[in-house]
């Protein structure tokens, strides 16, 4: 974490600088006012107390200019190190792969990349500053205190093993309560994005009592999980102020008994006074850094772990881009388990599609159909096995060249909070104002964007639900136009919307499919009737393939699903 500052050490070096001159005019502050009472207010010398008067003020002004300063410069560096940091967490994500994603809910991760990172800032920029500099006050004022007065000091020490001991038994219990602050403020987080994104369900079955109770005990834990550590602190902190009281007690009465004996003189113990009370400070500062680290490290401990969380999906040294041609696939005893202690989700899987074909998918639900998908994208790799597009293995080309070839479209296609346009060219930024109409055409989307209000300026809602399934779905058609893959994968493209808009989606899918590859995934029978090859796909292994026609001739698992699904149908 410490790389971070590296960027900035110089600034930090002023920091530091500044730092140790706010220190060094802390410390000289109360031998000034020793000085003003022993050599010029006592023996009525108007002249010197003058003197100390303004360079007292000088001091203050410097001592004020210099804190300014160094307040600003960590403050800088501060929202310097969040922004990187947070840029560098994005990154990660964005190139995780998509198994990470499965594994972690997304609440979880937002608090990581805000909260835990937030901490780390203020440990990183202000708390280390700030430990340098209390550290350095802290030696000043013990050196100046023994040469003042070695008896008076040694007695104000007195309070110090209590003090150590009090430190250790609050470190043994701090990392531990604020390890669970970190985890709970995670789990309310990723609860509340869970049941926001949720949040049709929740009304559509009336759980909203349910919901709400279950997050009520998330928010419970995590308001214990902080007093608990915040009761920590308020003993702490508490004690060490009460010990800083003892330590001016225990002056006042041995200085006021030493002044009155003459061992030392009244600005003698006046500074001792001021010194005591500063001597305090710096450690009910470093009391406060120690919470702050406490915190820092629970919330580092998970940002680290994120950070050197290892890409399974990694491109080769020197990998070529796979370039666009005819797109024959051919998957090679593919077998496929999403963990190492998990059971095969797919098996042995043997199959090739001819370049400019259509193959279709079709098996019960949880059969591999989208696994398969996901692996010719490379979301996932496969665990034993190749698969080849024109004979060029994909794990030896580059992820970007590959994804740029091959284009997944899914049943429940994602679009971002931005303008209909935006959306289409999301795969293609480039793409002219007449590229994206024409590809919104060519996807039978032209005509319902041209009815919005402000047409391709039309911005989508959250999730889109300003717009209807078939909508979406015909916009992402547009963006997998605009792209102009080679290879296409339509995962239950056409589910779960109206006829007439199926009738719109199905005449733009076989305009999109000319002289293209193409895999489609449906429970739909109907939509593969016109595929030049049929894969029939159960408990991950490939049972059945051909075309509509020759499979339903074998009378196997195809015909079966078939017959369930059209045997009130005439004509089939």
């Amino acid at each position: 974490m410490l790389a971070y500052l590296a960027p900035y050490r110089w600034r930090m070096v002023a920091a530091l600088l500044l730092t140790l001159v706010e220190a060094g005019l802390t410390l000289l502050t109360p031998y000034l006012i020793k000085v003003a009472i022993d050599q010029y207010i006592i023996p009525a010398n108007r002249q010197g107390l003058a003197r100390i008067a303004l360079t007292l003020t000088i001091s203050f002004i410097l001592l004020f200019a210099a804190s300014s300063f160094q307040r600003y410069i960590v403050s800088w560096v501060g929202q310097n190190v969040l922004t990187t940091l947070r840029a560098d967490l994005f990154t990660k994500l964005q190139y995780l792969q998509q198994a990470y994603h499965d594994r972690h809910i997304v609440g979880v991760t937002v608090s990581r990349v805000i909260n835990d990172v937030a901490e780390i800032n203020e440990l990183l920029s202000q708390g280390i500053i700030t430990l340098l500099g209390d550290l350095v006050v802290l030696i000043g004022i013990i050196i100046v205190m023994l040469s003042m007065s070695p008896r008076l000091a040694l007695l104000t020490f007195t309070v110090l093993p209590i003090m150590l001991a009090a430190t250790w038994l609050f470190s043994r219990q701090a990392r531990k309560a604020f390890r669970k602050t970190r985890s709970s403020v995670a789990a309310v987080v990723g609860d509340l994005a869970m049941d926001i994104n949720g949040i049709r369900a929740i009304q559509a079955f009336t759980r909203e009592k349910a919901s709400q109770e279950r997050f009520e005990q998330v928010n419970l834990k995590n308001r214990d999980a902080y007093i608990n550590a915040m009761n920590l602190s308020f003993i702490f902190l508490p004690g060490i102020e009460f010990l800083g009281m003892l330590a001016t007690v225990i002056v006042l009465w041995f200085g006021g008994h030493y002044v009155m004996g003459s061992a030392v003189t009244l600005g003698v113990m006046v500074a001792f006074l001021s010194y005591v009370n500063r001597f305090f400070q710096p450690i009910q500062e470093l009391s406060r850094i120690y919470t702050t680290f406490q915190s820092a490290m629970a919330g580092g401990e998970q940002v680290v772990e994120l950070l050197d969380t290892p890409l399974e999906i990694i491109e080769k040294p020197g990998a070529p881009e796979l370039l666009p041609q005819n797109g024959e696939i051919r998957v090679t005893g593919v077998s496929f388990r999403y963990n190492p202690d998990s059971a095969e989700v797919l098996h042995d899987i043997h199959m090739v599609i001819p370049a400019g074909k259509t193959a279709a998918l079709v098996g019960p639900t949880g059969a591999g159909k989208t696994t398969i998908a996901n692996l010719i994208a490379r979301f996932y790799d496969t665990t034993a096995g190749s698969i080849t597009i024109d004979g060029v293995d994909i794990r030896d080309v580059t992820i970007h060249s590959l994804r740029r070839q091959v284009c997944v479209i899914s049943q429940d296609p994602f679009l971002f909070s931005r303008s209909i346009a935006e959306n289409i060219r999301f795969g293609n930024p480039a793409a002219t104002d007449e590229a994206v109409m024409q590809a919104a055409r060519q996807a039978n989307a032209h005509d319902f964007i041209d009815r919005l209000p402000d047409g391709y300026n039309t911005r989508v809602l959250e999730g889109g639900v300003n717009l209807s399934q078939g909508q979406r779905q015909l916009l992402s058609i547009a963006r997998a136009l605009l792209t102009n893959p080679a290879v296409l994968i339509l995962d239950e493209a056409t589910a779960n919307i109206d006829s007439v808009t199926e009738a719109l989606l199905q005449d733009a899918i076989a305009r999109m499919l000319k002289g293209r590859t193409a895999m489609v995934i449906a429970h739909r029978l109907s939509t593969v009737r016109n595929a030049d090859l049929v894969f029939v796909i159960a408990e991950g292994k490939i049972v059945e393939q051909g075309t509509h026609n020759s499979l339903l001739k074998m009378n196997g698992l195809y015909r079966q699903l078939y017959e369930r699904q059209f045997m009130d149908e005439p004509g089939t």
